[in-house]
C-alpha cells in the first residue's frame, strides 16, 4: 500500500515572524509545533506538505538560501533545515527538508530570528539576544556572543551590511521604545547607538538593499500606529546637516503639532528628532564613520503595525517599496513620489500610501499578523489572527503608478485543534468542526487541464463556544454541536448552491431551490438568521478568499434542539438522515444519557437511552439504523434497538476495555463494530446466535487509540479498518469476508499523518477500489485527506 496527499488544511500561527518565502516561491509558516509548505509559483495548489520536528509552538521562520532556512520555537530551540538536490532538482523533484542541526538556544520562547552569511541571531523572552556562529559544515552551531537587554523583551531583529563596507549592523527592537544598533568592530558586536521617538513597541525591523552609492534604510514599525525610516550613509567630514530648503521650521512645526492631536506623552504628542547619530566601526584595516539620521514619518494605519519589509529591487520595480501590516486589518505598499517645490529647479521626495490592501475600518477580529513578499516582488502575501492567509497579485506593471493589484486565491484552516470531520452522503463535501469556534465545508474544484483541487469553500457557522462536532444529515443540511447545550440545525443558502454549480462542483434540482439566499448575524446574537436582503455578493465563477470566507458564506440556522442538562460531547446521525441523536458531560448516570430527535419533527424519540454512569464519548447508528451503539468514559459499550416508540437496551459489556474508551464504529454491512481506548487496544466484536456479540479479534496498538472507522468490501472480497492514535498515526488493517483476523498492512507516521492526537477519521464515501480516500483531523490543529493506494 502507499499513500500520498491529497488535501491539507492548516493555520499560521501568531506570530509576525513565523513565515518566510524561499527564492523558489515557496512560502514556509509555521503551523502550531509544523512547518507548513505552501508554493505560491504554481498558481492556486494549496499546502504541499506539513514538516514534523519542533515539540514547541514555531515562532519563527528565516530562509537562509536556496536549499536551507532556520526555524524557532516557544521552548527556545532552533532547527537549521536542509534540503538535498540542486535549485533545479528541488523544483522538479520532491526533495524532503531534513534537519541537520537543532540546538537549544534559551531557555524561553524565542521572540525574534534573522540571519546573515555568517551568523544566526536570536532574541528571547529571558531578554536576551544571542549571536551564533553558523559552520561552514555540518559541525556544531557555537555561540558567538551574548547580548544582555535589561529585563526588555526583543519583538524584532534585522541585520545588513553597512553602505560601502563589509561590517555588520544589527539593529534591535522591542518593549524599551528604542531602536538599539549595534556594529560589528573586530571580534565583538557593540553598541553604537540607541534610535528613539516612538511611542510603543517596536515590532518590525526591516533593512532596504542599498544602491550603490546609496543609504542604507532602517524601517521600523510600532504598535503606536506609525512607520519611521532612519538613512545610514557614510559620514564625511565636514558635512553639515541641513534641512530642506522646502520644508521650513513653521512647516515642520505645524506637523508636530497635528501629531500631538493623537499623542499622549509628556510632552503634549509626537517629536520629529533631526538628531544625527554616529557610529563608529573598527575593524584591521581602518576605522569608519557612518552617520545615522531620521528620514520620514509614515503615518496611514489606525492601530498597531505587526510586520513590515521590503520589496525586492528588480527591474520592474526600481523605486523602493515598503510593505507594512496592522491590526487594524489594512495592509499598505508604501513609495515615494515626486513633488515639485516653491523653487523650479527644485523637487522633493515624499512617502507616500501607494497601495492599501484588506478590510475597512478594522472588521475583522486581530487584524494581520504579518507579511511577506514574494522575491520576484509581483505578490504580497499577509496573514491574519485566525491563521489565514490573503494574496496579492501585479496583473499589470508600467510604472509605480500605473500598478494594477488583484486579490488571488490563498490557505487556511482551522486555528486549534480540529474535533471532528464527516463527508456529506454523496463525499462531495467535507465538513469540519474546531475550537476555532468555526465549521468549515471542504470541497474539490475542477480546473481547465488541470487537476481538480482541495478548497475550503464556505465557513457555515461562526459561533461564540469552542465546536465540537459536525455531521451530515442531508447533502445541505447539517448538525453541529458546541461547548454549550444547544444542537443547532443548518442549511445552506441558494447562494451556495449557485456558487457549487457555477464552479461545476456540483448540481442541484430545481426543487431544492426554494430556501434564503444567504444568512447573518444579527448584533448580539449567537444563531444565524436567513437574509433576503443579502448586500454582500458571492464571489462569480471561482472559489471564496478568506475574507470573504469569514463574511459572506453563513449557512441560516433552521433549529435549534434542546434537551441536555450539560455542555454537548458527541452527536451522530443515522444513515437515512432520519434521526440525530447526542450526548453530553456526565459525571453521573442522571446525564450520562442518549437523547435520540426525529429530524422531520425535531421532536424526541422515545425516552432518552440510559445505563451508562460516565459521559457518553461516541455514538453510533447501524447500517440499517436498527440498533445504536454507544461507548463511555466508564469503559463500557452498549447496544440499543429500535422498537415500536424508540429504542429500547438490547445488550452491553460492561468492562471490555481496561480505560476511557475513545470512539467506536460499525462496519457498512453491520455485521461487527470496533471499540478504541486508552489501553492501547481496538477490538473487532461479531454477533454470536441470538443477540450476544462477542469479541472476535484484538488489535494492539503502540498508544492509546482514539479514533476508529471501516471501509465496506471490494470486490477481492477485502475491507479496511483505520485506527488512530495518540501520537498521531495512523494504522491500516485489511481482512477477509471468511476471516475474523485482521492484518496490518500500513502505517502512516507523521511524514504524512499527525503530530498529535487524531480526533476522527472518516473515508470517503463512493472511491474507487484502488484508490480511497481518508478524511483526518487531529489536535496538532491539522486536517488532511490521504490517498491510499491499494496494491
Amino acid at each position: 500500500m502507499n499513500v500520498s496527499t491529497a488535501y491539507i488544511s492548516a493555520s499560521t500561527n501568531r506570530y509576525s515572524g513565523a513565515s518566510d518565502v524561499t527564492y523558489e516561491g515557496t512560502v514556509i509558516f509555521g503551523s502550531s509545533n509544523l512547518i507548513g509548505l505552501w508554493d505560491v509559483s504554481d498558481g492556486d495548489e494549496g499546502i504541499s506538505e506539513m514538516i514534523p520536528g519542533h515539540d514547541g509552538v514555531v515562532t519563527c521562520i528565516r530562509v537562509m538560501d536556496s536549499q536551507s532556512f532556520a526555524s524557532a520555537d516557544d521552548k527556545g530551540e532552533v532547527r537549521i533545515w536542509r534540503r538535498p538536490g540542486s535549485t533545479s532538482q528541488a523544483c522538479s523533484e520532491k526533495n524532503p527538508w531534513t534537519s541537520f542541526a537543532n540546538f537549544t538556544a534559551h531557555k524561553q520562547a524565542i521572540s525574534a530570528l534573522c540571519v546573515t552569511d555568517e551568523y544566526l541571531v536570536t532574541g528571547s523572552s529571558d531578554a536576551t539576544v544571542k549571536l551564533w556562529k553558523l559552520p561552514q559544515d555540518d559541525s556544531v552551531v557555537q555561540i558567538f556572543q551574548t547580548i544582555s537587554l535589561s529585563g526588555r523583551y526583543p519583538l524584532s531583529l534585522a541585520c545588513a551590511r553597512l553602505p560601502q563596507s563589509n561590517s555588520l549592523v544589527l539593529a534591535i527592537g522591542g518593549t524599551d521604545r528604542n531602536i538599539q544598533l549595534w556594529t560589528c568592530s573586530e571580534t565583538m558586536f557593540v553598541q553604537a547607538a540607541v534610535l528613539g521617538g516612538h511611542e510603543d513597541w517596536i515590532r518590525g525591523l526591516s533593512f532596504s538593499s542599498p544602491e550603490a552609492d546609496g543609504p542604507l534604510v532602517l524601517a521600523s514599525g510600532s504598535q503606536d500606529a506609525t512607520i519611521r525610516l532612519w538613512n545610514i550613509e557614510v559620514f564625511k567630514k565636514g558635512a553639515k546637516f541641513q534641512a530642506s530648503e522646502s520644508f521650513t521650521d513653521d512647516l515642520l512645526d505645524a506637523f508636530e503639532e497635528s501629531l500631538g492631536d493623537f499623542g499622549d506623552t509628556e510632552e503634549g504628542g509626537r517629536q520629529i528628532s533631526l538628531k544625527r547619530h554616529i557610529l563608529s566601526v573598527k575593524s584591521k584595516q581602518e576605522n569608519s564613520l557612518f552617520s545615522v539620521t531620521f528620514d520620514a514619518l509614515l503615518v496611514g494605519h489606525e492601530a498597531g503595525i505587526t510586520s513590515i519589509s521590503w520589496r525586492a529591487s528588480n527591474a520592474n520595480s526600481p523605486t523602493p517599496t515598503l510593505l507594512s501590516t496592522s491590526i487594524d486589518s489594512s495592509l499598505i505598499l508604501w513609495s515615494t513620489a515626486t513633488v515639485n517645490t516653491e523653487s523650479e529647479d527644485r523637487k522633493s521626495s515624499i512617502w507616500i500610501n501607494r497601495q492599501r490592501f484588506g478590510d475597512i475600518g478594522g472588521q475583522r477580529l486581530g487584524g494581520f499578523v504579518g507579511g511577506v513578499w514574494r522575491p520576484d516582488g509581483n505578490e504580497v502575501l499577509a496573514w491574519g489572527w485566525s491563521g489565514g492567509w490573503r494574496r496579492w497579485r501585479c496583473e499589470s506593471h508600467v510604472t509605480d503608478d500605473d500598478e494594477v493589484w488583484e486579490e488571488a486565491g490563498a490557505i487556511g484552516g482551522h486555528r486549534g485543534s480540529v474535533k471532528s470531520v464527516d463527508w456529506s452522503p454523496s463525499g462531495t463535501f467535507l465538513i469540519s468542526s474546531g475550537i476555532d469556534q468555526t465549521t468549515r465545508i471542504h470541497g474539490t474544484v475542477p480546473r481547465t487541464n488541470k487537476p481538480a483541487t482541495w478548497y475550503e469553500l464556505a465557513r457555515p457557522q461562526m459561533h461564540g463556544y469552542d465546536l465540537l462536532g459536525s455531521v451530515f444529515l442531508e447533502e445541505l443540511k447539517f448538525a453541529s454541536i458546541a461547548d454549550e447545550k444547544v444542537l443547532r440545525i443548518f442549511e445552506a443558502p441558494l447562494r451556495f448552491m449557485e456558487l457549487m454549480e457555477t464552479l461545476h462542483v456540483s448540481q442541484f434540482s430545481e426543487n431544492e431551490r426554494n430556501r434564503p439566499m444567504g444568512a447573518s448575524v444579527p448584533p448580539l446574537y449567537l444563531s444565524n438568521k436567513a437574509d433576503e436582503d443579502v448586500t454582500i455578493a458571492a464571489p462569480e465563477m471561482r472559489r471564496p478568499f478568506d475574507g470573504e470566507l469569514a463574511s459572506v458564506t453563513l449557512w441560516p440556522e433552521v433549529e435549534k434542539i434542546f434537551g441536555h442538562g450539560y455542555e454537548s460531547i458527541t452527536l451522530a446521525t443515522s444513515n437515512s438522515g432520519r434521526y440525530i441523536a447526542s450526548a453530553c458531560k456526565a459525571s453521573s448516570p442522571e446525564h450520562a444519557v442518549v437523547r435520540i430527535y426525529d429530524t422531520t419533527t425535531w421532536q424526541p424519540v422515545g425516552e432518552p437511552l440510559a445505563g451508562h454512569s460516565l459521559t457518553v464519548t461516541q455514538i453510533a447508528f447501524s447500517p440499517d439504523n436498527r440498533l445504536i451503539l454507544t461507548v463511555s468514559r466508564d469503559r463500557s459499550w452498549r447496544l440499543y434497538q429500535r422498537a415500536e416508540e424508540g429504542y429500547r437496551f438490547l445488550v452491553h459489556e460492561s468492562k471490555p476495555h481496561g480505560r476511557i474508551i475513545w470512539d467506536c464504529a460499525w462496519a457498512p454491512e453491520g455485521d461487527i463494530f470496533a471499540t478504541a481506548s486508552r489501553d492501547k487496544t481496538v477490538k473487532i466484536w461479531g454477533k454470536d446466535d441470538g443477540d450476544n456479540w462477542r469479541c472476535v479479534s484484538t488489535l494492539k496498538t503502540e498508544e492509546s487509540a482514539t479514533a476508529v472507522h471501516f471501509t465496506a468490501f471490494d470486490s477481492q472480497q477485502k475491507r479496511y479498518l483505520a485506527v488512530g492514535l495518540e501520537n498521531g498515526k495512523i494504522l491500516i488493517y485489511s481482512s477477509v469476508k471468511s476471516d475474523t483476523s485482521w492484518t496490518s498492512k500500513m502505517t502512516i507516521t507523521s511524514d504524512f499523518g499527525h503530530v498529535s492526537q487524531i480526533n476522527r477519521l472518516r473515508w470517503r464515501p463512493g472511491t474507487g477500489e484502488q484508490f480511497r480516500e481518508i478524511a483526518s483531523c487531529s489536535e496538532d490543529g491539522t486536517l488532511k485527506i490521504l490517498i491510499v493506494q491499494i496494491v
